[in-house]
């Protein structure tokens, strides 16, 4: 009996060893995961982060430009309004002077003049899309800024401006050299075209 009782007492014994390496054993498995965390904890230079917070900035000064170029005095067209009237239905991409296509280049363009100003000297890459939908119900669109294939952290700030057959001083001209035809021709209204400014960084 006393052999018995001396062999439980050492299986009692041995028993609130591991109990107590069990207990050491998470409490350093603990402190290490807190550690580890706190190490490495999203700081703005983390990748993700970076990133966001990128996007962040090209869409406010996106919208920025939009909204100032939208932007019309005393009742009168604005100048993205007017960019549009004047465009000649041709594509122009930056060529590290002017905004061309060949060697005609985009004069008198204020959305050209801005992005000039705001969006080249910072290295951003940017793309101005015209769309529209005609009147078979077809969403056209047609580049007035092209300079490429956008990256996947690309951001798109668009704007709706209404055009009515009184802002256009030729419409059947207008409509040859850019291809946005009049969506009704009984009315004033000539159509709704979204402008597409698309931002990226290289």
């Amino acid at each position: 009996m006393a052999f018995k009782g001396l062999f439980s007492n050492n299986k009692n014994a041995i028993a609130q060893i591991y109990t107590l390496e069990a207990i050491i054993s998470a409490t350093i498995i603990i402190g290490v995961l807190i550690f580890s965390v706190q190490a490495t904890s999203l700081t703005p230079l983390t990748s993700s982060t970076a990133n966001a917070h990128v996007e962040t900035h090209l869409y406010t000064i996106g919208q920025d430009i939009l909204n100032s170029l939208d932007y019309s005095q005393n009742g009168g067209c604005s100048d993205l309004k007017n960019d549009i009237l004047k465009w000649d239905g041709d594509p122009y991409s930056w060529n590290s002077v002017a905004y061309a296509n060949g060697n005609k280049t985009l004069n008198n363009s204020s959305t050209a003049n801005v992005l000039e100003i705001m969006i080249v000297p910072r290295g951003i890459a940017h793309n101005v899309e015209f769309t529209w939908i005609d009147n078979k119900g077809n969403t056209i669109i047609l580049p007035y800024i092209y300079n490429g294939e956008p990256s996947n952290n690309a951001v798109v700030i668009s704007k709706k401006l209404l055009l009515s057959d009184s802002d256009i001083q030729a419409t059947a001209q207008f409509a040859t050299n850019t291809g946005i035809g009049d969506m009704d021709t009984n009315t004033d209204f000539y159509t709704l075209i979204n402008v597409r400014l698309t931002l990226w960084r290289m």
